[in-house]
């Protein structure tokens, strides 16, 4: 079996942090969400990975390398515009041959990774395999709608009036069966060939689609609060470990794990967190629920449940920065100087809330 990683798209909903990177390499709890994906293919046992690459493929391929890292050989495949999720298929299936594989969206977290779905479909060998999970907002999502005995009626790509409230996470497990299905759909109204469609075609076809309703949990990282969450969810299991220098007035204060070189100064840092190596932190306070990058310094500043990037300066800030996702490079601080007054360069959909 073969793994397809999607790491396209445009992450419109993320900019303006993604004019200039890849949603599927923002860290949660610093490590990139595609690295996540990675590390539950392996697990699984699949070796043999393509990633679909768009816009932002020098990034992507920067960081993942040839995958020697996990033990895998990488594969990417340029895709010439995000043409839907079925269209990333066709345009890997020179890769993918005749195997199956498994479809894995690069902006995904699922809680215990994805091996127990591929021994699923290994051993009852169906023609595609989808994880369905409930949400409150199915609307944004692929739906399916299930007969009285839990197999699929008919799936919805974000409906208006959703017929359930079972959205398709972005785990696929297919055979080379779908290919011939893609070859038979059309554009959606969205201008896009929809997975969705296509699996829709293998049941009407009679080809056999199993489901399985997940119980742990799924994490789509499109937006802003999306990844806070997956931020807060994945720091819940992270482990004390800390190998950075803390002065006699400093605290790490439960579930905290500090990077070498990190120095912490009169800082308070209180669980669970995640901070860098080569980290100044001075007359901080660093609350539950964030992770701070490396080579990041921080002064006088009280935060919590915020996501911090390699190398930016926070300093002197009034009140508590909280719910924040901060990007690489930046600069924030206030002066001294006369008169009082805000200054700001703030790029495309840029995002700031004054209390």
């Amino acid at each position: 079996m073969k793994a397809l990683i999607l790491s396209g798209g445009k992450a419109t909903r993320l900019r303006p942090i993604t004019y200039t990177s890849a949603k599927q390499l923002l860290p949660v709890a610093n490590k990139p969400i595609l690295f996540y994906g990675i590390e539950a293919i392996r697990a699984a046992g699949i070796t043999d990975i393509g990633i679909i690459v768009g816009d932002t493929a020098p990034e992507v391929m920067a960081a993942v390398g040839d995958g020697s890292r996990w033990d895998a050989k990488v594969t990417y495949i340029p895709q010439s515009a995000p043409l839907g999720l079925a269209h990333a298929v066709a345009t890997a299936q020179g890769f993918l041959g005749d195997e199956s594989f498994i479809m894995y969206l690069g902006d995904n977290l699922i809680e215990g990774g994805v091996s127990s779905f591929v021994e699923e479909f290994t051993r009852e060998r169906p023609d595609a395999e989808i994880l369905l999970k409930q949400v409150p907002n199915p609307s944004s999502f692929g739906v399916a709608e299930l007969n009285a005995d839990g197999t699929i009626l008919r799936l919805e790509e974000k409906p208006a009036d959703p017929k359930s409230n079972l959205a398709l996470v972005g785990v696929y497990l297919f055979t080379s069966e779908i290919h011939a299905s893609i070859a038979r759909i059309q554009p959606s109204p969205r201008g896009e060939l929809e997975i969705t469609d296509a699996i829709q075609d293998l049941i009407g076809r009679k080809k056999r689609v199993l489901s399985h309703q997940l119980s742990g949990w799924w994490l789509d990282t499109g937006k802003k609060d999306d990844i806070l969450e997956a931020n807060r969810t994945v720091l819940d299991a992270v482990e004390r470990n800390v190998l950075g220098t803390l002065d006699a007035e400093s605290q790490a204060i439960g579930r905290v794990r500090i990077g070498k070189g990190t120095q912490l100064i009169n800082t308070c840092v209180r669980g669970p967190v995640v901070i860098g190596s080569g980290c100044t932190l001075v007359n901080a306070y660093i609350g539950p629920y964030s992770s701070i990058a490396n080579n990041v310094t921080i002064e006088n500043v009280e935060m919590e449940y915020s996501i911090v990037l390699d190398n930016t300066n926070l300093r002197d800030l009034d009140g508590r920065m909280a719910d924040s996702l901060i990007a690489r490079n930046v600069d924030v601080r206030r002066t001294e100087h006369r008169p009082r007054v805000h200054r700001f360069m703030l790029g495309d959909d840029s995002k700031i809330e004054l209390i």
